[in-house]
């Protein structure tokens, strides 16, 4: 039902105000049927669970209630819906919906969550929420009427995997604003945070095996001024990094909100810092010193060095240990191969495994890593830059240079996640009407961002399955602190959420213009530095 029609039907059935506007949900749900009346959320409302795993998400809504209603919320186990009460079951719920799948049903008397999983019912309390007054996202009491209007929804997943990135290695993410980023992503039913941990600007993880990526490799002499790109501030960047405590806390806190962590570890290029605090690591020998300008870096590790390889395995069993998640992703983009032409250990490994060029050196020391990594039970995911040379047979591809990449390797049998350029990169500038603020270049407009298709219409039915998910990009070169991933990131990060959720053919764009309306009163509830609509972002 479109907004237009429900706003109709809720008048016509007698509904408040607010049941008028409340169908504002971002993202659009697959089925959606207007019902009569509203449901009152009042301090006695109970909250009952059943099932496996319900009784987290139950104490869950209860938690997240509270700061703006002022209700103490008792969850307790119980089969049956209680008397004006909430209902989250995965008793008896529709196996077809799926893990992320899940029913929804409000009526005067109460409301019923019914999902197969804890992460459907997760996400119908995310819809749950929506359909209350912006008000109850707030962080402290609000004055407000708490209804929601009555509906049935039926609701699944158009992909698997619904991202954002989020680059620490440039300016550093302090941890309170890294649980907000996952708390945004969980209200937009997004399941996957990419964090991009190492740079040559700035190693941001600790590994205590080789403590000196942290001591050495967190610390750059200077950045770029802000508004002037080409001049140095002169003031020394860092020690900045997370601690693994602090990464446990991290991975644990999207854990519970039905978000994954997928930690970028970059390879072979992208590593300055590793080899300011290891320069035997590299073809030179060094010394170094981390990048202090953005832009690509010409030392790289040493690919025919046995060391690197051990390195990055040691590195990355630590990251394991840390991150539980299913990918772990090793970047493999932008890595120049002007040092591996004149490295004789370099020249001698292409010898001695017959590669025809550093290309193919590449894909050899990506093979070595992909095989490390799926020894442990995970899968690699890297650029797409790692199809040069040959896939790596385990390894999927995130497609950022257009779509091509993305093309090929679905092709030849590997999972895509479709990230390009032309519609994802959100530190892209918003409009070309003048007055935004400095950004890497380029314009991405809302519209342009909500166009987008992930899924390729060339491919056959059966290579279109590897298309697994889209994801948006938030590179901090020109990103310096939270408020600025929040202006950058939303509402594009709204309309990346819709693509990766609602199916192609029930997107619209003046639906989603109209529902920000509402949903930006959401953003201005949690705080959020979002970017106000605007004509020029149609």
């Amino acid at each position: 039902m479109s907004v237009r029609n429900w706003v109709a039907a809720a008048v016509l059935l007698g509904g408040s105000a607010w049941a008028a506007e409340a169908p504002a949900i971002v993202p659009m749900p697959v089925q959606m049927t207007a019902g009569e009346g509203v449901f009152k959320l009042t301090a006695a409302t109970p909250v009952a669970y059943a099932g496996k795993d319900a009784k987290a998400v139950a104490a869950y809504l209860s938690a997240v209630l509270a700061p703006a209603t002022g209700f103490a919320l008792n969850a307790l186990p119980g089969a049956a819906a209680p008397a004006n009460g909430i209902l989250l079951t995965t008793v008896g719920a529709d196996a077809s919906l799926g893990a992320e799948g899940y029913e929804l049903t409000v009526t005067p008397k109460g409301v019923v969550v019914k999902a197969p999983a804890a992460a459907g019912l997760f996400y119908g309390c995310q819809t749950l929420r929506q359909l209350l007054p912006p008000a109850v996202l707030a962080g402290t009491k609000q004055d407000a009427v708490w209804e929601m209007p009555c509906v049935t929804i039926k609701d699944k997943p158009r992909y698997s995997w619904r991202g954002l990135m989020m680059d620490s290695g440039r300016h550093f993410m302090p941890v309170p604003f890294v649980k907000k980023f996952i708390d945004l992503m969980a209200l937009h039913k997004m399941n996957t945070m990419h964090w991009h941990l190492t740079e040559d600007q700035g190693w941001r993880i600790e590994i205590k095996k080789y403590p000196k990526l942290t001591q050495l490799g967190s610390i750059r002499a200077e950045s770029p001024v802000r508004g002037n790109r080409n001049q140095g501030d002169g003031k020394p960047y860092g020690p900045f990094f997370y601690t693994q405590a602090e990464i446990r806390d991290v991975v644990a806190y999207a854990a519970a909100r039905s978000v994954t962590i997928v930690p970028e570890i970059e390879m072979p290029g992208h590593a300055l810092c590793a080899l300011v605090a290891y320069p035997e690591l590299s073809c030179t020998g060094g010394p170094f010193k981390a990048r202090t300008k953005w832009g690509v870096e010409a030392d790289v590790y040493c690919a025919g060095n046995d060391k690197v390889v051990q390195f990055n395995k040691d590195v990355l069993t630590e990251v394991m240990g840390l991150f539980p998640s299913k990918f772990i992703h090793i970047g493999g983009d932008e890595c120049p191969k002007d040092r591996w032409k004149k490295c004789t250990k370099c020249q001698a490994r292409m010898k001695s495994k017959g590669l025809k060029n550093t290309e193919e050196l590449q894909s050899w020391f990506i093979q070595q890593i992909d095989q490390f990594i799926a020894s442990k039970g995970r899968r690699l995911i890297g650029w797409d830059e790692i199809l040069e040379g040959g896939l790596a047979p385990g390894a999927a591809v995130m497609s950022w240079r257009g779509t091509g990449g993305g093309i090929k390797a679905a092709s030849e049998g590997h999972d895509v996640v479709m990230s390009p350029t032309s519609h994802c990169y959100l530190d892209y500038g918003q409009s070309n009407a003048g007055g935004e603020p400095e950004t890497i270049g380029g314009c991405l407009t809302l519209a342009k961002v909500y166009s987008y298709e992930p899924t390729p219409a060339n491919l056959s039915p059966e290579k279109k399955k590897h298309i697994i998910g889209v994801q948006g990009n938030l590179w901090s070169e020109y990103l310096w602190d939270g408020n600025d991933v929040e202006y950058n990131g939303f509402p594009r990060g709204c309309a990346i959420a819709e693509i990766g959720w609602t199916p192609a053919d029930k997107k619209d764009f003046s639906s989603f213009w109209n529902r920000m309306d509402t949903h930006g009163k959401r953003l201005d509830a949690l705080k959020v530095n979002w970017r106000r609509l605007t004509p020029d972002q149609k």
